[in-house]
This record gives structure tokens, sequence and C-alpha cells, in this order.
């Protein structure tokens, strides 16, 4: 009877024991896959070590409202496309907003892995506070530019205050809507087209600024960004005419939103919207040889024909040619680049006491 016991709980051991064997060459094993040199592993174990990408990973994009629909059919055209060729899953996580504001979030913690902003300045204050490296603009083509725009002037219907351009803006009785270039991106492009439109054709720096000053003297109110502006025209039915992105009147004439007439200024700010891998970030994640695949892959024909369907100006030399219907040609379009620089401009123009603040208050 003791021999018989003794047999049975021998039985029952017997799997414990071998899960206790198998345990501790687990023990063995998982160390080694974390990198951790172990001494006097039988050859059979490190034969079975090998290194492993992950199946998944994960990708985040930051960029400015506008793009938000460019983006939704661009990303699934890089994930399938990755996925072909390294056998990898990209999921991205995604936020859209104002382009300050997104630059803003990111340097207060927001981890993006890849920020496409409405403006080079705002890239830069993410340099600033050393999460890009310098010289960013020269680690993606076309000096990190991916798509363009400019400015149009959106009047009321039949254009009862007869604008043609620019110059109209700055007459009494017409009412004009932007908002503060010194909360928004988007009016901050505005005010160099403004400048530009005398700066840019002959006139001095006195008489950019004295016609910048009346333009400004027709505007009762500054809303904070160009989405708020958008809805002070549109929505709350105020002023005579909009300072507005190309991109946002065609896509909105696109999806039947707005039927309002516009007017392309042939002096015309070329509006730059650059992209940029966050180093800091992607070092940090692991995620750079990815992020730096999808910077390149926005610059394909795939992807700058998916910007122009929103209504952006293309740089690809390719999609330029099948959509010269669809952007009519700017004679005089300049750049920032032109007009000194951001560094520059922002000195210049909309630091506290700058140009800006001084026309305010001139005009009070």
């Amino acid at each position: 009877m003791r021999n018989l016991g003794l047999k049975i709980w021998k039985s029952l051991l017997q799997p414990w024991q071998q899960s206790l064997t198998r345990a501790r060459t687990l023990l063995v094993v998982l160390p080694a896959s974390a990198g951790i040199a172990l001494q006097h592993q039988p050859t059979s174990v490190q034969s079975q070590v090998i290194s492993q990408k992950p199946k998944t990973v994960e990708v985040t994009l930051v960029s400015y409202a506008v793009t938000k629909e460019a983006y939704s059919k661009i990303i699934p055209l890089f994930t399938q496309k990755w996925k072909k060729e390294h056998n990898q899953d990209v999921t991205f996580q995604q936020s859209y907003g104002g382009s300050g504001t997104q630059a803003r979030a990111v340097i207060d913690g927001l981890e993006a892995d890849v920020v496409a902003l409405a403006l080079g300045l705002d890239i830069d204050k993410i340099q600033k506070a050393g999460l890009i490296k310098p010289g960013w603009e020269k680690r993606a083509s076309n000096d990190a530019i991916i798509t363009r725009s400019s400015v149009v002037l959106v009047t009321r219907p039949g254009n009862p205050k007869k604008i043609r351009g620019w110059a109209d803006l700055a007459k009494p009785g017409v009412s004009v809507i932007t908002a503060n270039p010194k909360t928004s991106g988007g009016a901050r492009w505005n005010f160099l087209a403004l400048w530009g439109s005398v700066a840019k054709t002959g006139g001095d720096e006195a008489k950019a600024r004295d016609f910048v000053a009346k333009v400004y003297k027709n505007v009762a109110v500054l809303p904070k960004d160009a989405r708020e502006s958008s809805d002070t025209f549109y929505k709350r039915s105020q002023g005579d005419v909009l300072l507005n992105y190309e991109n946002e009147e065609i896509l909105a004439k696109s999806k039947g939103e707005s039927n309002l007439p516009s007017i392309l200024p042939q002096v015309n700010i070329s509006i730059d919207n650059p992209v940029a891998v966050v180093d800091k970030v992607v070092d940090k994640r692991g995620t750079r040889e990815v992020a730096e695949a999808f910077v390149k892959f926005l610059f394909t024909p795939e992807a700058q024909r998916e910007f122009a369907k929103v209504g952006f100006r293309p740089v690809n030399s390719t999609v330029n040619k099948e959509t010269q219907k669809q952007f009519p040609k700017i004679s005089n379009f300049y750049t920032v680049q032109d007009l000194g620089g951001w560094d520059t401009v922002q000195k210049k123009f909309f630091d506290d006491g700058a140009i800006f603040d001084q026309i305010q208050g001139s005009n009070r």
C-alpha cells in the first residue's frame, strides 16, 4: 500500500517537475532576448535567440486643422506600402488643430513623431525647444515644403463692394475680416500678403506700411484664428470681404458649402507648409525609420494628388502638370524668404512693439 502511494505521488509530481524545467529554460532565454549576455548557456539555447521586429509600430502625426481630410486618404496609402515592403503594420495617432496651438502642445509634451504645420515659424519654435535638430529644412525634399497655397479674397453674393484686388481693401466703407496675426498663423500669411502687394510691386516700406494700416482700419474685430475668422464671415454674416486660404475656398466649393465669389490676386504670397521629423521623440521611441519614410512618402505623386484634391497646390512636378487647370497661375508669387525669412519677419512685424502693434496703436 505504501509503494502504491509513492507511485501515485510521483505520477502527480512528474508534470510539475517538467513545468519547472521549462520555466528554468525560459529564465535563461528571456534575458538573452533582451540583450543581456549570459555565460555558460547551452549551445542549443543560444541558437534559438533571434532579434525580431515588432509586428506593429505606432506613429503620431501632429498637423493643422485643414489637412485632416488629405491625411485621411494619404495615411492608408502609406501603411499599405509599408506593409508590403517591410511586412510590418503601422498605426497612426493623429492630432489636428491650429498650427500655433499644435506647436505649443508638442513643446509642452505631446509626443509627435512627425509635425506638419502651417508655417515654418511654428516648426522653428519646436526646434528652439530642443526637440528638433537644426537644419530640419534640408533633411527632406523641397526644403521640407510639402504643399503650397495662397490668399484669396471672398466677397458677398454679387460682390456689391466691387472688390477686384488688394487696393480695394483699403477703401473707406469696406469691412474686412481677417484674424489676429499675433495669435493666428493664417493671419500672419494674410498680413504678409497685404504688405507684399505693395513692397513686391515697387513700393517702399513707408507706402507698404500706410496701405496695411488703412486695411486694418477697416478690420472691426480680430478673431483669434482662421477658423473663427471664417465663422465670423460665413455664419455670422459679418464683413464685406474675407481673407482666406485658397485651399479652404477650393475645398468648400467642391463640397457645395460655398458659392460665394472669390478673387485670387496676381500678386500673392506662397503659403508654404512644412513637415519635419521630431528627432527627440523618434529616437526615444525607436520610430525614426518609419517616420522618415512617411515624410518621404508625402512628396510622392500618390500623396501629392490627395493634397491637390482638397485644394493644396502640389510641389511634385508630375502632379503640378496634372493639376494646372485646377490652380491658376500667379504672376508674382513670392515667398517668406523674399521678405527676409521667418526670424526676420517675426521680429519686424509680429513681436511685441513691432510694426503690427504700431499700426494697431495708430489706428485707435
